[in-house]
C-alpha cells in the first residue's frame, strides 16, 4: 500500500523479461557441471577490479534486486549432512543433505547482496553472494570461515558466470577462529592455547572493548564450557547478556538473565540488563516491575531511575493511548532514521474472521469520528529521505519472479530488517507467520541444532502483501499539500516503507471508515466516521480512477480480492458513455482552473464552472451519502476558494457545503440565511480528504461576515478533520493559527 510500483514501467518490464529469459536458459543446464570457469587468480583479480570501480563511483546508483523462485531453508541437523567441495556443485541445484566449508579470500563488496570470492580447503574458488545481511554487520570480512548448509549454485545474470547464492541467513554458520571444525590447513601455525575460563573471559573482554561483540560472545561461551566457579560463571553470563543486548538478541538476553534475577540476591547488573531486554521487547509493564525491584535494592542507580520514567511513559501509551504527539512530531523531524521510542496502543479493536473470508479488524464498541483506534510502532521501518531519493541516494528496485511485481524504494531493506529481527529474536516469528502471505507454504520447523530457522521467502511474501509506503510525517505532507495536484494524482506513493502487523489486518474499501497517518515509524489509525460496535474497520488501499475501476480492480488482485463496495458497484453499473462524459467534464473543469503563466492566473469563468459541475452531478445515479462523488469535490472546493478570494461569502459558503455534500457528509445548520440559535452539526461524516481542513477554513472566513456565532463549531470540526488527516491535533494551532473566537 502506497509503495512505488514500477511493474508497468517499460525499463523494468525489460529487466523482468531479461531475467525470465535467463531463467529459462539456465534451466536447460540444471544439474550439469559448470563449464569454462575462470582460474583462481583471474576470478580474484576481476572481483577486486570491480570492487575498486564501485568504491570510486560517485552519485546516484539505481540497484536492481531480483528475488528468485522460492526455495525452503535447510531444516536438517548438521549431523545428517554430508560434506562436499566446490567441484561437486552443480548448476541451478540446491544440494540437499550436504554442506560445504568456505573461507573468504577477498574483502566484501556490498551491493544488494554482500559478495566475495570464497575458497574451499582444496583451493578451488567461486563467487559468493549473501543476501539480507544487515549493512552494519561486518559480514564476510576477508578470512571469514563458514559452513554453508545445502548450497545453491546459480548462473550470474550479469556475465553468465557462476556464484553460490545464499538467501536464508539460517543456512550459514560462522565459525570462530578457535572452532575445531575449521580445516587444519586454515589454522594459524602458531595458535595460542587457551584452557581456562579466566583466559577465555579475558579474551572476550578484549574483543568487547573493540566493539567486536560476536567474537566476545564466542569467547564467553567457551569460558562457560571450562567449568568456571559460581562467581565467575555469574560474571560470564552477565557479559554474555550484555553482548546479546549489544547485538539486539533480546530473547537470548532474557534467557541468559532469568536464572540470575530469580536468585535470592540478584545483582544490580542482572536486574538492569533484564529490564533493558524487556524494554527492547516492548514488555513495558514487566520492565517496570523489574525496575521497581532494582530501585528498591539499589536506590542510587541513576540509569534505573531514568529508565523507569521512560518505561512508565510507555505503559501509559501502551495501555491508555496517552501520547505527547507534539513531542513525537519534533522527534521525527530530527531523528534519521525517524525511529521513535514509543509504545503500541491497541484501542477498541480486535482481529477476527471476515464474512468474505480471511481476517479483518473490528470495533469492540461504538467509536466516533476522530477516535484513536490504533497507534502502532513498526515491526521494521526502512526510511529513505525523499529529497535524497531525487538527488543522489541509492535506490533499489525489487523484482519478484513469483509475484510478478516490481517496487522501487526501501522494500528490499525492509525485508532484510524483518529477517534480521526474526533471526535475532525468534519469539517474533508468529507475528510474521500470521500475516497474509498468499499461497506460499513455509517450513514448519522453527529451530535446528538450537538455532532459529528463518524462511526468507515467507518474509518476502509477508512484506510484499502487508507493507505500507509511508511519508516522514503526515503533518509535513499535509503542510505542503497541493489540492489539484493531489486530486489528479490521488495515489500517494513513497520510497520509505514499514511493516505494521496489526494495521495490515485492515481490509480495503473505496469509502473507508478509518484513516491512517504517520509520525516517523509510528502509524496512527483514527476513525474517519462514526462506527457502530462489531463493525469492520477499513482503509483505502488504492483510489478509483476517473476512467473507471478496471485499473483499481487489477491493482487489488495483488491482495487476492476484488472490491464490491457501493462505489465499485456504481462504476460497474454505469454506462461507459456516462463514465466517458464524466471524465470529459472533469478534464474540462481542471482546464478552467489551470494556471497559465507563472504568477498570473487566467480569468476564471465561474458560471461555466458551475454549469460543468451541475452537468457532472447528473452523471451520478446514487446519492452521495451512498456513493461519494470523488471527482466533484476538488473543483467545488476550488470554486469555493475563488468565491472567498473575491469577497463573495454567500457563494463561498454554498460551494463549500456542496463540497462536503458530494463526499457524503450530512451537515445541518450551515446554510444561509442562518437562523440565530441554530448550531452547525455534522450529522454524518463522509469521505475524508486532506483539503477538507481548507474547506472548513473557507467556511470560517465566510461565517465571520455572515454568521459569526458558528465560528467555534466550524473551528471544532476543522480541528477534528485535521486530527484525522494528520493523526493528532496538538499541532493544529501551530499549523493554522488560532481562528476560533
Amino acid at each position: 500500500m502506497n509503495t512505488i510500483d514500477v511493474s508497468d514501467d517499460p525499463q523494468f518490464v525489460r529487466d523482468m523479461a531479461k531475467q525470465r529469459s535467463l531463467f529459462q536458459t539456465v534451466q536447460s543446464q540444471k544439474g550439469k557441471r559448470p563449464r569454462g570457469k575462470k582460474p583462481r587468480a583471474e576470478l580474484i583479480l576481476d572481483f577486486m577490479f570491480h570492487l575498486a570501480i564501485s568504491n570510486n563511483r560517485p552519485g546516484f546508483n539505481l540497484r536492481t534486486s531480483f528475488a528468485p523462485l522460492a526455495y525452503p531453508p535447510c531444516t536438517a541437523p548438521m549431523s545428517s549432512l554430508k560434506q562436499i567441495m566446490i567441484e561437486d556443485l552443480l548448476i541451478e541445484t540446491h544440494h540437499r543433505g550436504s554442506y560445504i566449508i568456505l573461507r573468504t579470500v577477498t574483502p566484501p563488496h556490498r551491493m544488494t547482496a554482500i559478495m566475495a570470492i570464497v575458497e574451499d580447503e582444496r583451493d578451488d574458488v567461486v563467487r559468493f553472494q549473501m543476501y539480507h545481511q544487515h549493512e552494519t554487520e561486518k559480514a564476510l570480512e576477508e578470512g571469514t570461515v563458514m559452513i554453508l548448509k545445502e548450497p545453491y549454485l546459480k548462473v550470474s545474470a550479469t556475465d553468465g558466470g557462476y556464484a553460490v547464492r545464499v538467501d536464508h541467513l539460517s543456512d550459514v554458520i560462522y565459525l570462530p577462529k578457535h572452532d575445531e571444525r575449521i580445516p587444519n590447513c586454515w589454522q594459524p601455525r602458531l595458535v595460542e592455547i587457551i584452557v581456562s575460563a579466566s583466559e577465555w573471559k579475558e579474551a572476550g573482554n578484549s574483543y568487547f572493548y573493540k566493539a567486536n561483540f560476536c567474537e566476545a560472545l564466542d569467547c564467553y561461551s567457551e569460558a562457560l564450557k571450562c567449568s568456571p566457579k559460581a562467581q565467575e560463571e555469574q560474571a560470564l553470563r552477565l557479559n554474555r547478556a550484555l553482548c546479546f543486548l549489544k547485538t539486539s538478541q533480546f530473547d537470548s538476553a532474557l534467557a541468559e538473565l532469568k536464572p540470575l534475577v530469580a536468585a535470592a540476591l540478584p545483582t544490580e547488573k542482572a536486574l538492569l540488563r533484564y529490564a533493558q531486554a524487556l524494554y527492547c521487547l516492548q514488555k513495558y509493564r514487566e520492565c517496570c516491575e523489574s525496575l521497581k525491584v532494582l530501585r528498591k535494592e539499589y536506590p542510587e542507580n541513576e540509569t534505573a531511575k531514568e529508565m523507569f520514567t521512560r518505561a512508565i511513559e510507555r505503559v501509559a501509551e501502551q495501555e491508555k493511548g496517552r501520547y505527547r504527539f507534539k513531542l513525537m512530531q519534533a522527534e521525527a523531524s530530527k531523528l534519521r532514521p525517524p525511529h521513535l521510542d514509543h509504545a503500541t496502543y491497541v484501542g477498541p479493536v480486535v482481529v477476527k474472521p471476515c464474512a468474505q473470508g480471511g481476517r479483518g479488524l473490528f470495533t469492540t464498541q461504538a467509536v466516533k469520528a476522530g477516535d484513536l483506534l490504533l497507534c502502532e510502532k513498526a515491526l521494521a521501518h526502512a526510511f529513505i529521505d525523499e529529497q535524497a531519493a531525487h538527488g543522489g541516494a541509492d535506490i533499489t528496485v525489487l523484482i519478484s519472479a513469483e509475484t510478478n511485481t516490481m517496487t522501487m524504494g526501501g522494500q528490499t531493506n525492509l525485508i532484510t530488517m524483518v529477517i534480521q529481527k526474526l533471526y535475532r529474536n525468534p519469539s517474533l516469528a508468529p507475528v510474521i507467520n500470521d500475516l497474509y502471505h498468499g499461497s506460499y507454504e513455509t517450513v514448519n520447523i522453527s529451530h535446528v541444532d538450537g538455532m532459529p530457522v528463518v524462511d526468507t521467502f515467507l518474509v518476502e511474501r509477508a512484506v510484499t502483501y502487508n507493507c505500507f509506503g509511508c511519508c516522514l510525517s503526515s503533518r509535513e505532507y499535509h503542510m505542503r499539500f497541493e489540492l489539484i495536484v493531489d486530486d489528479l494524482n490521488p495515489d500517494k506513493a513513497f520510497h520509505s516503507c514499514g511493516l505494521w502487523p496489526l494495521a495490515s489486518s485492515m481490509n480495503h474499501s473505496c469509502n473507508s471508515n478509518a484513516d491512517h497517518t504517520y509520525i516517523g515509524d509510528m502509524m496512527i489509525v483514527r476513525a474517519s466516521k462514526n462506527i457502530p460496535p462489531n463493525t469492520e474497520i477499513t482503509l483505502m488501499y488504492q483510489t478509483v480512477s476517473p476512467d473507471g475501476n478496471r485499473e483499481l480492480q487489477k491493482r487489488l488482485r495483488h491482495w487476492g480480492f476484488q472490491c464490491d463496495c457501493a462505489t465499485c458497484k456504481d462504476f460497474q453499473s454505469t454506462k461507459k458513455s456516462i463514465l466517458a462524459k464524466r471524465k470529459r467534464l472533469r478534464d474540462e473543469l481542471y482546464r478552467c482552473f489551470k494556471t497559465t503563466n507563472g504568477m498570473h492566473r487566467k480569468r476564471i469563468d465561474t458560471l461555466k464552472i458551475e454549469a460543468l459541475i451541475t452537468a457532472m452531478a447528473e452523471t451520478y445515479a446514487c446519492p452521495p451519502t451512498e456513493v461519494p462523488r470523488l471527482f466533484m469535490w476538488a473543483p467545488l472546493l476550488c470554486l469555493a476558494q475563488k468565491y472567498a478570494d473575491t469577497y463573495q461569502p454567500a457563494k463561498a459558503i454554498a460551494a463549500a457545503l456542496k463540497t462536503f455534500e458530494c463526499l457524503g457528509y450530512v451537515i445541518e445548520g450551515g446554510k444561509l440565511p442562518h437562523k440565530p440559535g441554530t448550531p452547525l452539526v455534522v450529522k454524518q461524516w463522509g469521505y475524508m480528504a486532506n483539503s477538507l481542513v481548507q474547506c472548513w477554513g473557507i467556511l470560517w472566513g465566510a461565517y465571520t461576515v455572515l454568521a459569526p456565532e458558528l465560528l467555534a463549531q466550524v473551528d471544532q470540526n476543522a480541528r477534528l478533520t485535521y486530527k484525522i488527516c494528520v493523526g493528532e491535533d496538538e499541532t493544529y494551532e501551530q499549523t493554522y493559527g488560532k481562528r476560533a473566537i
